[in-house]
């Protein structure tokens, strides 16, 4: 059930909630592997896709937070973990070099293809004008994550810009939400935390007190089985402007 009261502060994530970013990953790498077709043959590209994208998955399931903010480098170790499962069960082994290759693509193809979600800007334009106080909180390098920043105007639209590599933390650290709230000057039951990860955006916040939206662009719904709780399911920012009601 939607809430009609708007808080006094929001906190929002930036990739995959305000920016197109890191969605569908499946499409990324059925894009890169085709690019790469000839080099890989005899295998079918779709087939190493697939191993990519279950090795990334396996390896961002577990793995440790310093590795957001080397994400290039983690590219390179998933895409060699991949080819190695495939050469693991008698397919072609191929060289370090054409994974490093297909890693690379890969983290450009991303940038390239990275856009603001239709009527994000205008949503958070509207906000800032009813008086919401807006915290920008993304996980992330220092540089990468400010370049977006810059690049998508996002700077002028937020009373405080938080980067996990600027400051030293990350969502789902505490500290992460309660250092955004003291910078906006607002306590947890005024605040609400808006995201599509449903363990930083939902579940951290959620302990904290703050109202958890869940970003679900896509429309996929929770994960079968799941027994995370979101407070509110959205597609998009533009919901929760008074006006879209």
């Amino acid at each position: 059930m939607a809430v009609t009261k708007l808080p006094r502060a929001m906190l929002i994530d930036m990739d995959d909630t305000i920016l197109s970013a890191y969605g569908r990953p499946e499409i990324a790498w059925n894009t890169i592997t085709a690019e790469f077709a000839e080099e890989l043959a005899p295998l079918p590209p779709d087939m190493v896709a697939t191993a990519l994208l279950a090795y990334a998955r396996q390896f961002w399931s577990t793995a440790e937070p310093i590795w957001r903010i080397k994400l290039g480098e983690a590219r390179r170790l998933t895409v060699k973990g991949g080819l190695a499962a495939l050469a693991a069960v008698g397919h072609r082994a191929l060289p370090d070099d054409l994974a490093d290759r297909i890693a690379d693509r890969f983290t450009a193809y991303r940038e390239e293809e990275m856009f603001v979600f239709p009527g994000a800007h205008e949503a958070i334009d509207a906000f800032k004008a009813l008086g919401i106080k807006l915290a920008l909180v993304t996980n992330g390098a220092a540089e990468m994550q400010r370049a977006k920043v810059e690049r998508f105007a996002l700077g002028h639209r937020f009373d405080h810009i938080q980067i996990e590599g600027e400051h030293g933390f990350g969502k789902p650290e505490e500290r992460a939400y309660l250092h955004a709230m003291e910078a906006l000057g607002v306590s947890a039951p005024d605040t609400w935390m808006i995201g599509d990860n449903l363990e930083w955006e939902v579940v951290a916040p959620q302990r904290l007190g703050i109202y958890a939206i869940w970003m679900d662009v896509h429309g996929v719904g929770l994960p079968p089985g799941s027994t995370i709780k979101p407070d509110r399911i959205i597609r998009s920012l533009t919901e929760l402007v008074p006006a879209a009601r």
